[in-house]
């Protein structure tokens, strides 16, 4: 197994990260940052995938092609230079199971869930990888093409300490998916309820952001007598954020209809990039939105980017 360390705080700018979190209505959770530097984002062409739902019926809509998409950057329209269906893609999944004392009278259901996941979503070409979060962070499993070598590792997790989960989805996507190519998802099981973290609900998200994953949130709230609505919210809004989504089952049958859904979200989606005409190195929040052209549509995707700051460089005294 492999410790993650905790690395260095590396604050994001507060003011105009907590205004582009608040714009789109994503609340600021957390405790203040302990150092100015910036996290560093360098953006050269922007890629996002897309979701699209039927808005009546909830099914995914798969026969799109470019002509369909358009994609504005603050409101700006963005010429895309790339566009591909991602039903074939190969996946690097990282799967983060709360193991907080929180979720004690729940680990029996993380784990059987954690194992039906992947035995449901993995393919060949994917791979995958188990990290727990507790009072600290862990990785359990590397990545692997093998959920066998996975499931035998989440037999042995037992709950107990704090719950990690900004600094769970902070490390996963600086330490593991920041260098990954291709698509990327974090799907994590927990109640949400995070009390022992070092980063903070924005800089988890901004890291999200950066490495251009999507979260996907399996809360276990509904599994015991006392619905958490503080941690569901936290999983709403860091899975909406990212353009991923949240479930809430309450039975073993809502749980397979939910790994069932991730499933043919992840093979049904579009990538989009385009370069940004607004080549200015200023650090800022720049909010994406896609559009579609036909009717009774819902789409979903990822809220925005962070640019990359100005590198301001500093002459050593003579």
């Amino acid at each position: 197994m492999q410790l993650f360390m905790k690395p260095p705080f590396i604050p994001p700018v507060r003011a105009a990260l907590a205004a582009a979190l608040l714009s789109l209505g994503i609340p600021v959770f957390g405790q203040e940052p302990r150092r100015d530097e910036p996290i560093r984002v360098e953006v050269d062409a922007v890629n996002v995938l897309v979701t699209v739902h039927d808005s009546k019926t909830g099914k995914f809509i798969t026969d799109l092609d470019l002509n369909h998409f358009s994609i504005e950057e603050d409101g700006i329209g963005q010429q895309i230079t790339n566009f591909s269906r991602q039903t074939e893609l190969p996946l690097a999944i990282a799967l983060c199971i709360d193991t907080s004392a929180s979720v004690k009278l729940k680990l029996d259901f993380e784990k059987q869930a954690a194992k039906d996941f992947l035995y449901t979503v993995m393919r060949p070409t994917d791979k995958a990888l188990l990290l727990e979060f507790d009072t600290g962070v862990t990785l359990l499993q590397d990545f692997t093409n093998n959920p066998n070598e996975i499931t035998k590792v989440i037999d042995d997790m037992r709950a107990g300490g704090g719950t990690s989960l900004y600094d769970a989805i902070y490390m996963i996507s600086e330490q593991k998916l920041l260098e990954e190519k291709g698509r990327k998802a974090i799907v994590v099981i927990s109640d949400g309820a995070d009390v022992t973290s070092r980063r903070t609900f924005e800089e988890a998200l901004q890291m999200a952001y950066q490495a251009e994953v999507s979260i996907y949130s399996i809360s276990t709230s509904r599994m015991g007598a006392d619905v958490d609505h503080e941690g569901d919210s936290v999983l709403k809004q860091l899975s909406e954020g990212t353009g991923g989504t949240v479930f809430f089952p309450y039975s073993e049958a809502q749980l397979t209809k939910a790994f069932k859904t991730i499933n043919e979200e992840l093979r049904s989606q579009y990538n989009l990039a385009y370069v940004p005409s607004n080549r200015r190195k200023d650090g800022s929040f720049r909010k994406i939105q896609v559009k579609v052209t036909r009717d009774d549509v819902r789409v979903r995707h990822r809220k925005g980017y962070f640019a990359a700051p100005q590198q301001v460089s500093k002459n050593l005294p003579h």
